[in-house]
């Protein structure tokens, strides 16, 4: 049999209809009868002959890596079955040396924080500024990249996410000219952009705009399993033998199959069908911008409009929904608990002041048509005020429900690794009302995203303990904070 002929999947199906008999792992043994959930036991193998290693990809999946390679216009890409999360810390551990200063946007996701755990390194923060019409947090600007390089020169790396987890997109290409004008190496979150760059219909990715190293979680935006992931190499400043070190080290020793067949099967798709399936994506989020114009007090967050009158849709993911109800009688929690039990419709996540809705080339306009025919539908009642009343938090403008302020500025005193190492030694827990003025000994998030609203060896101040209490209250998914409203601050706060 020729196993390196055709795409991944194709060939483990081939394989799973021959005559070979599997005196090996995994132990179900192909057989599609062995217990519920067995579907794809037939496909799902391990590392035998003709179906090449991922750690020393030399057949079948190196020829799938440069197909995903080609796509998106890297010099390399790695399948990652752990998700975004290994790639990013890969992707850290591999330009950074222990004790290292690094560079990176205060809304990075929480893997960002771990690699510098991991690496005990020292971090420097970019803030993103907010769009306060939608309370959600705007790109990261180059003039803000080359300030903090200036502040901070001896930064290793520098690390964005972009797009954003609501959708701003960041401009890359500049950002990667002044980040290599220092000589230094820029690495982009793109979890959530992993369709950019693949149609003329949305931006182009970080990868062909000078990212040195950008993650893809495919299963966010694109039609591939949960957990596949691509991590995208460009240029010569990475030692890649340090990062594919490190990804075998973050990544299990028994990568699935499946899961490999899985991303494979999503490029070869996108190969053949990106085009298309883009300009019908761009179609239904016009017209179900032009239905909710229907709406009085629901709004959906759009980008501004250009001097022609069209969208500019370079800085913005038609991917993503933000489904604001800021100045109105209820808060995001409520819309997306209305639009989840009543309507059935599950949102992505929830914030003080709006829903977020992932869209994707999957979704019919059958769907959009829904979301929108229920948000209509609600706002009539947000008028009527049927759904919550305006009570004593009615404040001139509208309701008093804010936004949470996740990239507030805290001083920091102690690195990650100092205060969770002193947390480790001699645990402390305290009430939340009596931390004030105490040094977190662990993160505190909300999730989704997992952008930290607290990061260990950070003062606890009165206005970061507000916007945790005000997250509880509004009934958001604090992590860090126990049922008995506790918090971990390190031996040092005495």
């Amino acid at each position: 049999m020729n196993m390196e002929s055709g795409n991944l999947y194709d060939t483990l199906v081939t394989y799973s209809e021959s005559d070979f008999y599997p005196y090996h792992m995994p132990g179900h043994k192909r057989r599609k009868n062995i217990g519920a959930g067995a579907d794809c036991f037939n496909i799902d193998i391990t590392e035998i002959d003709g179906f090449d290693n991922l750690y020393n990809a030399e057949g079948i999946i190196r020829k799938a890596q440069e197909r995903a390679a080609d796509l998106y216009g890297a010099d390399d890409s790695f399948f990652l079955v752990n998700g975004s999360t290994c790639g990013v810390l890969a992707a850290i551990m591999s330009v950074t040396d222990r004790a290292d200063e690094v560079l990176i946007a205060r809304n990075c996701h929480k893997s960002v924080y771990h690699a510098a755990y991991l690496q005990e390194l020292k971090l420097h923060y970019i803030y993103p500024d907010i769009i306060e019409e939608y309370d959600i947090y705007d790109a990261i600007s180059p003039e803000a990249v080359k300030a903090a390089l200036e502040l901070y020169p001896e930064s290793k790396a520098v690390v964005i996410t972009s797009p954003t987890y609501e959708g701003i997109i960041s401009d890359i290409s500049q950002i990667a000219e002044i980040v290599h004008s220092k000589g230094r190496i820029l690495i982009v979150d793109e979890a959530h952009g992993a369709h950019l760059g693949l149609s003329s219909a949305v931006p182009e990715n970080a990868v062909r705009q000078g990212a040195d190293l950008a993650i893809h979680s495919l299963h966010k935006t694109l039609p591939s399993m949960t957990q596949t992931a691509l991590l995208h190499l460009k240029g010569s400043y990475v030692n890649q033998t340090k990062l594919r070190r490190y990804l075998s080290i973050f990544q299990t020793s028994s990568p699935s199959y499946v899961m490999m067949s899985s991303i494979d099967s999503c490029i070869s798709y996108m190969r053949e069908n990106a085009a298309g399936e883009f300009d019908k994506l761009g179609h239904c989020y016009k017209d179900f911008i032009i239905q909710m114009k229907d709406c009085r007090h629901i709004r959906i967050a759009v980008p501004e409009l250009s001097e022609n009158g069209k969208y500019n849709f370079l800085t913005w993911d038609i991917c993503k929904l933000v489904i604001s109800v800021k100045g109105t009688s209820i808060s995001g929690q409520e819309l997306y608990d209305i639009l989840r039990d009543e309507f059935h419709l599950q949102m992505e996540m929830s914030a003080a002041t709006y829903v977020l809705a992932i869209m994707t080339i999957a979704d019919e306009w059958k769907a959009w048509k829904r979301l929108a025919d229920a948000l209509i539908q609600i706002d009539g009642r947000i008028d009527g005020g049927t759904d919550v009343a305006a009570d004593s938090a009615m404040e001139e403008g509208g309701l008093g429900i804010k936004a949470v302020n996740i990239c507030h500025r805290p001083a920091s005193v102690m690195t990650i690794s100092q205060a969770l190492a002193s947390v480790s030694s001699n645990p402390r827990e305290v009430a939340l009302e009596q931390a004030q003025g105490k040094i977190s000994g662990d993160f505190v998030n909300i999730y989704p995203p997992g952008i930290p609203l607290l990061v260990p060896g950070e003062v606890i101040d009165e206005e970061v303990i507000e916007q945790i209490r005000y997250s509880l209250e509004l009934g958001l998914n604090v992590q860090g904070v126990s049922s008995e409203g506790t918090v971990f601050v390190t031996v040092h706060s005495d």
